[in-house]
């Protein structure tokens, strides 16, 4: 009985060591920055974006990787002092519940060995969430209130017009004031019940995707294996979607969930972190068709950073990216989304946001387009379709 207390003790002991361990290595390890901070830009780029009101992301996945959000990081993309340095008015923070081995743009199986399963192991959380999407999604919902919760008055989790609202006067007088808003990667978190829609909304979530890297009981992705549109499941669930005031997010949908969602939806779309083909041609990326047909829809597109999406180098292929969409269909319709700390390499952390002002004054946008896609887009599409 003595050893067997010994042997459980130092298991104890190696399973706590490596929640200390394990979970920091794997973040720096899967989000590397290309080029380290602080960042330098020519004085004008950066005298425009001290001018900028209003400043937002639409894609982070911060939230995976168990890092206290209210602290400076030493790994990773974004963290609320972070943001303040940015002078970052909202981020959008997507919570990710699974994602396969092998994980690749081409083809994934849904039953492919879960990456997360091991890492929600590893950061010591409650062995409720160590098998269970749900469970994982509603405890990093948590972990975002909580951390807001912490702020004390100086971050706002947006959840409703009002909240909006309350960010912008906030910011007025203390531009240290910061909104945070909850999105899903992939409706797998709803493990197939509709009743989990309820749930996620309590939480404050307001944007989901359907789709992530695989297939699923929604439809197909559009790095899975079916390619296949919207089930019955989710066209029940895009219609709950539209009646709760939840956001369909269409990146890594198949394109045939593209047609049938905007083909069905009653409210404008959002396709939070993507490229565009006209840019880098893969199965990642926009059409041209799609991207006017989610103009058409009032939709707004997030660019992403990563070179996957917008291939390299980064810098200005995203700002190609965002012309192209200027150009064809209007400035309104653009936005930022950076895919933050989703296991991606990107060119600058978010205190690098002076850098694209930088790249898009040199590309001959004028202040008022510039404007648009740093925030002002994001900030009227909110504004127009919160409830």
């Amino acid at each position: 009985m003595k050893k067997l207390i010994i042997s459980i003790g130092i298991l104890a002991l190696i399973y706590f060591a490596a929640t200390i361990i394990v979970p920091p290595y794997i973040e720096s390890q899967r989000n590397p920055v290309k080029i380290s901070p602080p960042y330098s830009v020519s004085a004008d780029a950066q005298a425009l974006y001290d001018r900028l009101d209003f400043i937002s992301d639409l894609h982070c996945d911060a939230l995976l990787w168990g890092r206290d959000l209210t602290k400076r990081g030493t790994r990773g993309h974004v963290d609320f002092p972070r943001m303040r340095e940015a002078n970052v008015a909202l981020e959008m923070f997507t919570i990710v519940s699974k994602s396969p081995a092998g994980q690749n743009m081409q083809s994934n199986s849904a039953e492919a060995f879960d990456n997360i399963t091991p890492l929600t192991i590893a950061k010591g959380e409650s062995p409720a969430n160590w098998f269970s999407l749900i469970n994982r999604t509603l405890s990093q919902s948590q972990n975002l209130a909580d951390f807001i919760e912490e702020e004390e008055g100086k971050a706002i989790l947006v959840k409703n017009k009002s909240d909006l609202q309350k960010l912008i006067e906030a910011r007025k007088t203390d531009p240290s004031i910061i909104g945070g808003m909850l999105g899903i990667e992939g409706a797998h978190a709803l493990e197939g019940d509709l009743e989990n829609l309820d749930r996620v909304y309590q939480a404050g979530v307001r944007m989901i995707g359907l789709t992530h890297f695989f297939d699923n009981e929604l439809g197909g992705s559009a790095h899975g294996q079916s390619q296949a549109g919207l089930t019955d499941f989710g066209k029940e669930v895009v219609r709950k979607m539209n009646e709760l005031g939840i956001f369909v997010d269409l990146a890594h949908c198949s394109p045939t969930i593209v047609d049938d969602v905007l083909a069905m939806t009653t409210k404008p779309v959002i396709v939070s972190h993507t490229g565009v083909r006209a840019v880098l041609d893969s199965q990642r990326n926009l059409s041209d068709y799609q991207i006017e047909k989610i103009a058409e829809n009032r939709g707004i597109i997030g660019i992403a950073f990563f070179d996957e999406a917008i291939g390299v180098p980064e810098l200005p292929n995203i700002i190609a990216s965002i012309k192209h969409i200027r150009d064809l269909v209007g400035i309104e319709h653009v936005a930022l989304g950076s895919d933050y700390d989703g296991s991606v390499a990107v060119p600058f952390d978010i205190t690098g946001f002076p850098l694209l002002v930088e790249g898009m004054l040199k590309a001959g946008f004028s202040e008022q387009e510039i404007k648009a896609v740093m925030g002002e887009n994001v900030k009227r599409f909110f504004l127009q379709n919160l409830n």
